[in-house]
């Protein structure tokens, strides 16, 4: 018999559940490297020479992993809450004349749902160049499949991202959370919301979530339509180009401003530039987040700023929470801020859903990026950075208007909480990477 043979008949006498048993470790070892391991690369920075956030060279270096230059010549105006971002947003659908290019993370059949699912189909049936791109995990659990035929029956040219049948752990874990509507090319619109019922209103109840969405017109529109490209593209749908869809965008106002997009495999942009940007405050830091864990190099940033006599503030979800987990993982955090002089606020009407930073009220950051390790090393998020007096001035005001609603958190609460609640924290500690 030759020595071949004699090896196959060993490898055939293995038993069956040995197989089993080799293929699930094997799964598990790759979904456990997928989702643990496969991540953006960070760059922690500590300045060595301090300089202010009116210094000409903070922009370029905050921004220096993504494009260091400001866009000059926008318009960008604030929409408060579902009653006032869904109607600006159905508007502009409406008003089309020649294409419409959507990207949303949530997208959930129901009342605020089917009105942008109507609009939509309304405009491609009208002729018009439509594209639809969901998240596979936040749109397709809860987004009926009859709405999404009803979609491409009207002429809509649908795509999940990353769909959730993809055998690629990784792909699987890394989700693009934008929020993306760009009309003729002309408007775009980004932030925070979601298109789920739960955003209706006006930030005001337990079912009326507060969060902050903007309107953006002049040369930063064609960023936003080219990070809808970057990932219509990876669907393998086609390519965007022609008039209709980067059109010439001449100045509409005057703002500088920038937009940036995470990408997959690469160093993290949005890290930096909160790095540099709390490293570089002089007066204040006010940041607004849903879903707050820091890092201990964030939490060392934070405690810096307020030794130079930074005003740190912190404004987080209150009891109205939809991610208890991620809010024990952050809430392990408090004790070092607060001691370190850090002022933590919890909105009380509503869930929080913001993602804001103001900084010096001459630097703002809004958009989809949460203060957690998925959004800075995992997910695909887009922000708009701002650097204008004026518009720093509208970002504080809003921040102030929130906090007006919101109660402090005490070092005395931190110490006081209960057995629960630091069991629930310690079982946090391994999960801190993905949430």
């Amino acid at each position: 018999m030759s020595v071949k043979k004699t090896l196959t008949n060993r490898w055939l006498k293995i038993p069956f559940f040995v197989w089993l048993m080799a293929l699930a470790i094997a799964l598990v070892g790759a979904a456990i490297i997928g989702f643990f391991f496969i991540r953006r690369g960070i760059v922690e920075y500590y300045p060595e020479r301090h300089f202010s956030v009116s210094d000409p060279a903070f922009f370029g270096s905050a921004h220096a992993l993504g494009d260091p230059l400001p866009i000059g010549g926008n318009k960008i105006t604030l929409l408060n809450n579902g009653d006032e971002i869904f109607p600006a947003l159905l508007e502009a659908i409406r008003s089309a004349k020649k294409s419409i290019n959507f990207e949303a993370y949530i997208f959930q059949s129901g009342t605020v749902g089917d009105q942008f699912r109507d609009a939509l189909c309304e405009r491609a049936r009208a002729g018009l160049h439509v594209c639809v791109l969901l998240d596979g995990i936040g749109a397709g659990s809860k987004l009926n499949n009859s709405d999404v035929d009803l979609m491409k029956q009207a002429g809509c040219k649908f795509a999940y991202f990353h769909p959730t049948h993809s055998w690629s752990f990784q792909r699987l874990n890394r989700r693009s959370h934008r929020r993306i509507l760009v009309v003729d090319g002309t408007v775009g619109f980004t932030g925070g919301v979601g298109f789920a019922d739960v955003w209706q209103g006006n930030g005001d109840s337990e079912n009326h979530w507060r969060d902050l969405h903007a309107r953006i017109e002049g040369p930063l529109v064609a960023k936003l339509q080219g990070a809808f490209q970057q990932h219509w593209i990876k669907t393998g749908k086609e390519v965007l180009s022609g008039p209709d869809e980067f059109p010439a965008l001449p100045p509409v106002g005057k703002l500088q401003a920038q937009v940036t997009a995470s990408h997959s495999f690469s160093v993290a942009a949005v890290p930096l530039i909160q790095g540099v940007s709390i490293s570089s405050a002089d007066k204040r830091v006010w940041i607004t987040n849903a879903y707050c864990t820091p890092s201990d190099y964030q939490i060392s940033l934070l405690l810096e700023a307020v030794k130079r006599g930074v005003d740190v503030e912190l404004l987080l979800p209150g009891k109205h929470n939809d991610q208890p987990a991620t809010k024990s993982a952050g809430r392990a955090s408090y004790g070092k801020l607060l001691e370190g002089g850090v002022k933590i606020y919890e909105y009380e009407p509503a869930m929080i859903h913001s993602k804001t930073m103001v900084v010096d009220g001459l630097f703002s950051m809004f958009g989809s990026s949460n203060f957690d390790a998925r959004s800075s090393a995992i997910n695909e998020e887009l922000d708009v950075t701002v650097y204008d007096p004026g518009f720093g001035q509208q970002m504080e005001k809003v921040f102030e208007a929130d906090r007006a609603q919101a109660k402090p958190y005490t070092i005395e609460q931190f110490r006081q909480r209960s057995l629960w609640e630091r069991t629930v924290e310690w079982l946090m500690i391994p999960f801190h990477s993905q949430i």
